[in-house]
């Protein structure tokens, strides 16, 4: 079952990438916001995946395949 509190933990990733990279490209560091911002994609990314690990699981058991 989908738990809400990954929601809430993917929107609070989003919301510190967003903060870092504005002051990152705010003081010049235009790699850095972009590194940073590749890591938080790659991040929420791994996270999603696992969800849809769990669903192909939950499927395969409930089809017994």
């Amino acid at each position: 079952m989908l738990d809400v509190s990954l929601l809430f933990k993917i929107g609070a990733i989003g919301i510190v990438i967003i903060v870092l990279d504005k002051v990152l490209k705010s003081a010049g560091k235009e790699d850095y916001a972009v590194i940073t911002n590749l890591t938080g994609v790659i991040i929420i990314l791994l996270m999603v995946i696992n969800l849809i690990s769990q669903l192909f699981t939950t499927v395969k058991t409930l089809f017994q395949l």
